[in-house]
């Protein structure tokens, strides 16, 4: 074999290496092309997951804390129609209270209301003796009904023996209000009446009797005003 044999030989080894290292690069090249692809599309699918989920957190904080402050305000405005409804319950209260002043100013119709008040007390008690209280500027009208009491009661309780009612003359009920003072305390009127050991009390006043009529009939009042 001469010189140029082996060098054509030489040269076509040359271009079949160079052949196989191509084809070689081109495999490499692609199966990395094909593995970059594989990889960028996982660290995409990575990241989508990781966003939606963050943005299904953030979207549940949201969705929460406006549940929360539209239930905060809800509340809110509940106290404030709450409030509101007891101030205007307070309000008829109040002028009921300054309507009772009224009661004691008609002498007549006083004098019957402070008979009945003392006679339904004796019959509560049933007690052979009373102790009974009023305001000072009551004394003489209760004193001028007390024997007319005694005898309705003994109609009344179908006894023989009418209570020993014992005036007290040194401890009196506050007097009537007095817008001057409106926080001092006061009685609009009617009595107190205790058996003679203090054990039971009796308050038959004005005011006991209002507040006993306002709880009983403060659902009624309450679903009238406000149809609840």
């Amino acid at each position: 074999m001469n010189d140029a044999d082996v060098s054509k030989q030489i040269q076509q080894m040359v271009a079949f290496i160079r052949q196989e290292a191509e084809e070689k690069a081109n495999e490499i090249s692609v199966s990395a092309e094909e593995e970059f692809n594989i990889q960028k599309m996982q660290i995409v699918d990575t990241d989508k997951k990781k966003i939606k989920q963050e943005f299904e957190r953030k979207t549940k904080q949201v969705e929460v804390k406006k549940k929360i402050e539209y239930s905060m305000q809800l509340n809110a405005s509940r106290i404030k129609v709450l409030q509101a409804q007891d101030d205007l319950i307070s309000a008829m209260k109040k002028f009921a209270s300054k309507e009772l002043l009224n009661v004691s100013h008609n002498k007549k119709t006083y004098k019957k209301l402070i008979q009945s008040l003392i006679v339904q007390g004796l019959l509560r008690l049933n007690e052979p003796g009373v102790l009974l209280r009023c305001r000072e500027i009551d004394l003489s009208l209760v004193e001028s009904v007390l024997e007319d009491c005694k005898k309705e009661y003994v109609s009344k309780a179908k006894t023989q023996a009418p209570p020993k009612i014992d005036v007290d003359k040194t401890v009196y009920l506050p007097p009537p209000p007095n817008n001057s003072d409106p926080h001092r305390s006061s009685c609009s009127g009617g009595v107190v009446l205790a058996s003679l050991d203090g054990k039971i009390v009796f308050e038959n006043t004005l005011d006991a009797r209002l507040d006993i009529a306002f709880r009983k009939k403060l659902p009624e009042i309450r679903k009238t005003l406000f149809r609840e």
